[in-house]
């Protein structure tokens, strides 16, 4: 029996006594109790406490060197987190591969680190548009720490920095690094939605002020789309082989993350292939109709040569240098006159003409 269990079970002793003692006749809430005993039973309490506040005391006292070493056992762990950090990037390889326009998405196991390339959406300026590409952020996986590698800022991480991600943790790597990918999906979704608006916006404009411009906007509109999805089939092939590697250590948690992941990496590349094939339509249904434009305009104006020529072939006959006698009207008062008026009925009956066949 320890020191406190033997103080509780004396006060218990004592409650005891003096709950069970017997009452004094006309006496209230007096009682008859055997004095040595109780005496006893005090004394054996008293003895023990000391012990106990000391050590209470002594806790107390204690407290803030408790605090003090917790403190430095944390500096301790982070700064042994922050020289791995550091060994492992200084591996130039690594870096070199999460820095590389070109890399492709890819899992890579190492002795003491696991690096997890992916693809992840980025804005750029290309052809004075705001447009959109992709840049690859690794996410290397040490035993105690985690690191990511990117090129420039990106939107996906930031999430993180600023805190807009609720209940996330850098303790569970592999959690950690699936709401990365997560929020890399979430991106893809949201800046696909982004392209789908500005295509809606060209479209909408087909009526009234179209411009070859539009046909450069939805070509930059499918590239951007391009890269996507290529991206995207490539970080599907990551996330398979996520779900088959037994080395990385996951939580029950951890498997539902990863499928959530994976379906909307899914969403997101059938997202890409419904945008396209509408960019198409969209590109198709703006050339015709730039075209139509065009054949209108070339009918317009074949119209109106064919009306003027008529006026021309006229004063072409009479200013041929042959006898006076030999043309029509030449000798006729007013003929000139004449000839003028017959020549505007001529060109109105071919505008006519031309009007019903829909040339004017």
């Amino acid at each position: 029996m320890n020191e406190q269990e033997g103080i509780l079970e004396l006060v218990e002793m004592l409650y005891s006594m003096v709950s069970e003692a017997w009452g004094v006749p006309l006496g209230n809430e007096k009682c008859l109790l055997d004095r040595d005993k109780a005496l006893d039973l005090i004394e054996e309490i008293k003895n023990q406490l000391p012990a106990e506040i000391a050590e209470a005391r002594r806790l107390v006292s204690r407290r803030d060197e408790f605090i003090s070493s917790a403190k430095r056992e944390g500096e301790s762990i982070r700064k042994m987190a922050e020289e791995r950090a550091r060994k492992l990037v200084d591996e130039q390889e690594i870096v070199r591969a999460a820095l590389d326009d070109e890399e492709s998405s890819r899992i890579s196991m190492e002795d003491d680190y696991t690096l997890i390339l992916v693809d992840i959406p980025s804005a750029e300026v290309r052809n004075n548009r705001n447009t959109y590409t992709t840049i690859p952020l690794g996410i290397i996986l040490a035993e105690d720490a985690l690191i990511t590698v990117c090129s420039e800022e990106t939107a996906v991480l930031n999430t993180f920095v600023e805190q807009r991600i609720r209940d996330f943790s850098t303790k569970k790597q592999m959690r950690f690094t699936y709401q990365i990918l997560y929020n890399s999906c979430m991106v893809y979704q949201s800046l696909l939605r982004s392209i789908d608006r500005k295509r809606t916006e060209i479209e909408e404009r087909i009526n009234d002020d179209t411009e070859d411009v539009d046909l450069v906007d939805l070509h930059e509109l499918e590239s951007n789309l391009v890269y996507f999805a290529t991206s995207l089939r490539a970080n599907s092939v990551v996330l398979d082989r996520l779900t088959r590697y037994g080395r990385l250590r996951q939580y029950e948690e951890d498997e539902e993350l990863l499928e959530d992941v994976i379906i909307e990496n899914k969403q997101a590349i059938e997202m890409t292939g419904i945008y396209r094939d509408i960019i198409n339509g969209t590109r198709e249904l703006l050339s015709t109709v730039i075209n139509n434009r065009l054949n209108n305009a070339m009918k317009y104006l074949a119209a109106i040569t064919i009306v003027m020529s008529i006026p021309t072939i006229v004063s072409g006959l009479y200013g041929m240098n042959v006898a006076g006698e030999w043309m029509p009207l030449s000798a006729t008062p007013h003929g000139f006159a004449i000839i003028c008026i017959g020549t505007l009925l001529i060109c109105i009956i071919a505008m006519i003409i031309l009007h019903k066949r829909r040339m004017l």
